[in-house]
């Protein structure tokens, strides 16, 4: 099959939904397929490439506004493009960007559309805005010939929307790879990720007053000032940590050496963050929102969203209780290892060669 992947933002830009695009690419193109990410092209990125992993790169003219991180993007010649290419399959995932989603209603090829978060996600203002934009993006979304849900929780959204069940297909993220994995603990929890509203990290800093353990929190975004003001407030600051950005090298030590992980999100349509997390085979305690429980399953303790009280009881009983913490990290790599693309990209193709037999 020709397969083109559209996405507004791809490499160097690193999101969840980009790594699904090259790990997708890339496993697809070892299969056989002639696959092509169109997106914008970023400052110092070529407008064509091949990447090393198998796949072409086609990157558009694009205007960024930076009003939110990832910004406001216009791009050129979108549908153009994608009638050039000839595809045999066209592959959506974005909802934010008007000229791609305008261009990608009128191509009239067959095309599948990636759901990857929630409908009308966020909180405040923005959830307002989000769905708005959600609603308006229905007229768009009604014009492709199938869906993939990257969880139930999402397909079953959208079902409750009116969406008609027979053209929703549940394909999880998954990781490229898992990590080695050891025993060794040292005395610290961790939190990983972008320092945002939705991350509910304001609920963990209240939970930590009745906590005796160290927290790091990893990450950076627009709500690092903010925390950092909620724990001076708190006098928190010999009990929590804020490392900002970390390398590579820094996060995969944290990961395999803290006691287990917390993630008191507020919206987490999948969580692959969480599947990264449990594949260092150490526990997670999270919220339950959205897609999180079904990511997580087994491997970690689910309390309520918004519940600083809660958070404190969970983390004070996997704190006292090594042997529950071993037994909840060998079932978190496990629920990990369940999350594999030699069993998810089969059902990739199959859609893909369902719409094209219809």
């Amino acid at each position: 099959m020709r397969i083109v992947d559209v996405n507004p933002f791809f490499f160097p830009y690193m999101g969840g939904i980009e790594r699904r695009i090259n790990d997708t690419s890339r496993l697809l193109a070892a299969r056989g397929h002639d696959v092509t990410v169109l997106t914008g092209q970023l400052p110092g990125t070529e407008m064509r490439e091949r990447s090393p992993e198998g796949y072409d790169i086609i990157r558009l003219k694009s205007r960024f506004i930076n009003v939110y991180n990832p910004p406001y993007i216009s791009s050129s010649d979108i549908l153009e493009t994608l009638e050039s290419l000839d595809a045999d399959i066209v592959n959506y995932n974005y909802r934010w960007a008007p000229s791609y989603n305008r261009d990608l209603a009128a191509y009239r090829g067959k095309k599948v559309f990636t759901y990857h978060n929630m409908w009308g996600e966020g909180i405040g203002l923005q959830a307002k805005v989000s769905e708005m934009n959600d609603n308006r993006f229905r007229r768009c979304l009604n014009t492709f010939d199938h869906v993939i849900c990257v969880s139930n929780y999402v397909r079953n959204d959208l079902i409750r929307r009116g969406l008609d069940p027979a053209m929703l297909t549940t394909v999880p993220t998954c990781l490229d790879s898992l990590p080695d994995i050891g025993r060794k603990e040292d005395d610290f929890i961790l939190s990983l990720g972008r320092l945002v509203k939705t991350k509910g990290l304001d609920y963990l800093i209240e939970a930590m007053r009745d906590v005796d353990c160290r927290l790091i929190i990893c990450g950076k975004g627009p709500e690092s000032k903010h925390l950092a003001k909620l724990i001076r407030k708190n006098g928190l600051e010999g009990k929590i940590e804020m490392r900002g950005y970390v390398s590579e090298e820094e996060k995969t030590a944290l990961m395999s050496t803290c006691k287990f992980f917390v993630m008191p999100s507020l919206f987490e349509s999948l969580g692959l963050a969480a599947i990264e997390l449990m594949s260092y085979g150490r526990p997670l305690i999270c919220s339950d929102v959205n897609g999180l429980p079904e990511t997580v399953g087994d491997g970690g303790v689910v309390v309520p969203p918004k519940d600083a009280g809660a958070l404190s009881d969970a983390i004070n009983s996997l704190l006292s209780d090594d042997e529950r913490r071993t037994s909840l990290g060998d079932s978190a790599r496990r629920r990990a290892e369940s999350y594999n693309w030699d069993v998810e990209i089969p059902k990739i193709e199959k859609v893909y060669e369902d719409v094209l037999n219809r």
